[in-house]
């Protein structure tokens, strides 16, 4: 999956000929996943209609402040646009678009806009030979990147004047990679590694029947999936569910037992940085298995249990410089319960479920946490779906890396 899914994108076309080539790369973002607005200076629609665009992007295409033909026009709000961004790039980028970007020179809707922008800016230089290499561009590009703008560096080939040399814009493949990798190289968790457990534990009765519990998995799956989008390596041990993760950057480990999360946890465990354990691990599993099918014979049956192995305290038994989470999900005594267990399983953060609180526990799709910290910190959170429970969990791991 692309670092670019779900991004919002905004894409400034001036008036190049390189912007035939913008149709392009809209359909390159929509293929990784990205939203797409498009703002074109009245010059670029003498290369590539607004209709070729809108009907990639799924957007309007913007290129006025309002629509003159139309009695009843809606403003086009170039701050709103701006705010909307996680990205901004504008390619192609003309010499006359760059300097006025480099001197706030605001005459039209896409200048406004990038003025307005507090996202990461890049652009994709097009311009003629000798006009890549003169002073006032040369000023443009240096001014550009003290303001924080990213430039996309040109590439050499044949030019529209015949000429061939540098000044073409970098084709919209080459543009796509530059951005990917750019982007994930900064994100916080890059060459981080994480080890997270997610879902339930069925536990063996017979060949048929198990002792298991109604975790879905959702909690552990979604924290995988926004510490791989913050840039980690994660390593998802996962027990028995019908979630699967499409982010080349998660690697799915399936267990069933509880001792089969135990060894895979401890396989990976050395080489982590960070273990999150949101996994709903069976406490109790039978004493013995039985190798044939129980058959129902019997008024009453009684099963010997016997406690299975503690993953979490084990882990934080043999802890060195890992960042050890773990979650409690109590209905008595929570803050108590849940402050001595950091304490006896030497966890650095523990995540509180209730399942006093509506709308918290297993198969719904929100939950209510209460973050404790190893310095005894308590930050209860509101009720939230569990892909922004996820998000905070990951922003703790991100924040502790910070300081």
């Amino acid at each position: 999956m692309s670092v670019l899914s779900g991004k919002k994108i905004v894409l400034g076309i001036s008036g190049g000929i390189a912007a035939y080539k913008t149709a392009t790369l809209v359909r390159l973002f929509i293929k990784a996943g990205a939203h797409v607005q498009v703002i074109m200076t009245p010059a670029s629609k003498d290369f590539v209609t607004p209709l070729t665009l809108s009907t990639l992007s799924k957007n309007p295409v913007h290129s006025t402040f309002y629509n003159e033909d139309d009695e009843n026009a809606q403003w086009n709000n170039h701050v709103e646009l701006g705010l909307w961004a996680d990205f901004m790039l504008i390619a192609p980028a003309t010499a006359n678009t760059l300097s006025k970007m480099a001197n706030g020179n605001c005459d039209n809707l896409l200048i406004a806009t990038y003025l307005s922008a507090k996202c990461p800016v890049y652009f994709a230089p097009a311009m003629d030979l000798d006009m890549y290499k003169h002073p006032s561009t040369l000023a443009s590009f240096q001014a550009l990147k003290q303001f924080g703008n990213i430039m996309i560096p040109a590439e050499s080939g044949e030019l529209a004047s015949g000429l061939s040399g540098e000044g073409r814009m970098a084709e919209p493949e080459n543009i796509l990679a530059f951005l990917e990798k750019d982007i994930e190289n900064k994100l916080p968790l890059k060459g981080k590694k994480i080890l997270i457990t997610a879902g339930p534990t069925y536990e063996a009765i017979d060949p048929v029947r198990f002792i298991g519990n109604h975790s879905t998995g959702k909690m552990g799956f979604d924290i995988a999936e926004s510490a791989a989008n913050n840039g980690a390596e994660v390593i998802l041990v996962s027990g028995p569910t019908h979630l699967s993760s499409k982010n080349s950057s998660v690697k799915v480990v399936r267990v069933t037992s509880s001792q089969e999360m135990y060894e895979a946890c401890h396989t990976y465990y050395e080489s982590v940085d960070v273990a999150v354990c949101a996994a709903a691990v069976a406490d109790y599993k039978p004493k013995n298995i039985a190798t044939q099918k129980i058959k129902k014979s019997e008024a009453a049956f009684t099963i010997e249990l016997e406690k299975t192995k503690d993953i979490l305290a084990s882990l934080g038994q043999i802890k060195k410089n890992q960042y050890l989470i773990g979650f409690a999900l109590e209905t008595e005594n929570e803050i108590e319960n849940a402050i001595a267990k950091i304490q006896k399983k030497n966890l650095d953060l523990i995540v509180l479920n209730s399942l006093q609180d509506e709308g918290a526990g297993f198969g719904k799709p929100t939950n209510k946490v209460t973050f404790i910290s190893k310095d005894l910190s308590i930050e209860p959170m509101p009720l939230k779906s569990k892909e922004e429970v996820a998000t905070d969990i990951i922003n703790k791991v991100i924040k502790y890396y910070e300081k």
